[in-house]
């Protein structure tokens, strides 16, 4: 009956169009009003408590190290660097936006604003040398969902809050799991395009490469600052976000002389609505964890899935699935959010690794942001690129389904998240 009561409050608030993180508090207050103990100070005491965290202050940060990312042309000499290297083969502007997609995911955590940086900077190039323009928008959404993979993520912020999970291993061990969506992505782009006629553009020289990574190098500096910092303990990860906000903010305004003054006030605003959401959905959650614990639902979805905790992977597979499913109607954050304190306890009992899951799991919700008919990433996309979110939905398709292919790869080998996460640690 508990499981009837959280599901239908929490669906049926959904349904009728209340927003996620109200439809989580009017969760909570139905699971309190069945267990006789509904109690308003409850209420706010958890919603406080949900945003008071420590680790959570690496959320603004980050945010607003990828609004100055974008806007201070990193993002620009990034892609111009990556150009450089690749832009001359078969369908060359597909694999700079992969190219492109790994290291601004490196700079931000966030596949909308790496989306939305993708969309302006290539897609109209694309566009021009006679590509698809379908395939190129799917390709680029696809290739941005890499941000929540590798390091900084935001997303792992939000789940290694909620799952009790360190933040730094998540961080680690999404560094080779994120190569590998890219790798993913580019063998799917390069079976696409093998029989195009698509003229490439000229093969750069040597030194126009050595310039564009000369120009680039003071971007690509950054995520090896986050990775080694977090590797070697410099930093913890709230304090990594610290130094990406306030490195790109130098390098945007003494170094490459691109943000004025005057544009940080927007870029300021830009950041803190975007956090305001976050942090209201996660306080609001905390409301509906408490009451998920208190009401032992938990081990009442443990006991319902018994028999399959003696088979880790079929678990494995039977969440992910689950996970596909909620992701083609709900955010990533929100999702995360509903679903942890549920599958935690499950995931601890059949004994998997709370850090593999924590890769998978951010990867499937990331394929979620590119699912529709929600795709947060596919309107990013489809606005930015003025494309029709028919054409973005059409082009994403086999991109995204190589992305899955490659998760379900690893719920069957575990061992390709965590012995080069081992490594990392």
């Amino acid at each position: 009956m508990t499981i009837t009561i959280f599901l239908g409050s929490l669906l049926g608030a959904m349904l009728l169009g209340v927003p996620i993180a109200f439809s989580l508090l009017l969760c909570g207050a139905a699971l309190m009003w069945h267990m006789n103990m509904f109690d308003a100070q409850i209420l706010a005491q958890n919603t406080l408590e949900g945003a008071n965290s420590f680790p959570l202050l690496a959320v603004p940060f980050f945010m607003l190290a990828g609004e100055i990312m974008n806007a201070g042309g990193l993002s620009r000499r990034i892609v111009n660097f990556a150009m450089t290297l690749v832009g001359h083969v078969r369908g060359g502007l597909g694999y700079v936006g992969i190219m492109a997609a790994v290291l601004m995911a490196a700079l931000s955590g966030s596949a909308v604003a790496d989306a939305a940086a993708l969309a302006a900077l290539l897609l109209p190039m694309m566009n021009r040398a006679g590509y698809d323009t379908a395939r190129s928008a799917g390709l680029l959404a696809s290739a941005a969902i890499i941000a929540p993979i590798i390091p900084p993520s935001i997303g792992f912020v939000v789940f290694g809050v909620a799952a009790n999970v360190s933040i730094s291993k998540l961080f680690m061990a999404g560094i080779v799991p994120g190569l590998m969506l890219g790798g993913a992505l580019w063998i799917t782009w390069w079976w696409l395009v093998r029989k195009e006629k698509i003229q490439p553009a000229p093969k750069a020289s040597r030194a126009e490469v050595l310039v564009s990574l000369k120009d680039a190098t003071f971007a690509l500096v950054l995520p090896l600052i986050v990775v080694f910092g977090l590797k070697f303990g410099v930093f913890t990860p709230t304090e990594a976000a610290v130094v990406a906000a306030v490195y790109a903010l130098f390098v945007s305004t003494v170094i490459y002389r691109e943000l004025k003054v005057s544009q940080l006030y927007g870029l300021f605003v830009s950041a803190a609505q975007t956090t305001a959401i976050i942090m209201f959905l996660v306080a609001a959650a905390m409301v509906s964890a408490w009451m998920i614990t208190v009401a032992n639902l938990p081990q009442e979805v443990v006991t319902l899935l018994q028999p399959l905790l003696e088979h880790p992977k079929t678990l494995m597979f039977a969440i992910m699935v689950l996970t596909m499913v909620v992701g083609t109607a709900m955010d990533m954050t929100p999702t995360i959010l509903i679903l942890t304190p549920v599958l935690m306890p499950l995931v601890k009992a059949a004994g998997i690794d709370p850090v593999y899951f924590g890769v998978l799991f951010m990867i499937n919700n990331a394929i979620g942001l590119i699912t529709p008919p929600v795709g947060t990433v596919l309107s990013t996309v489809a606005g930015v690129g003025k494309v029709s979110m028919d054409a973005v939905t059409k082009g994403v398709w086999p991109f995204m389904v190589a992305e899955f292919a490659l998760m379900f790869l690893m719920v069957l080998f575990p061992q390709l998240v965590m012995v080069p996460a081992r490594w990392f640690y």
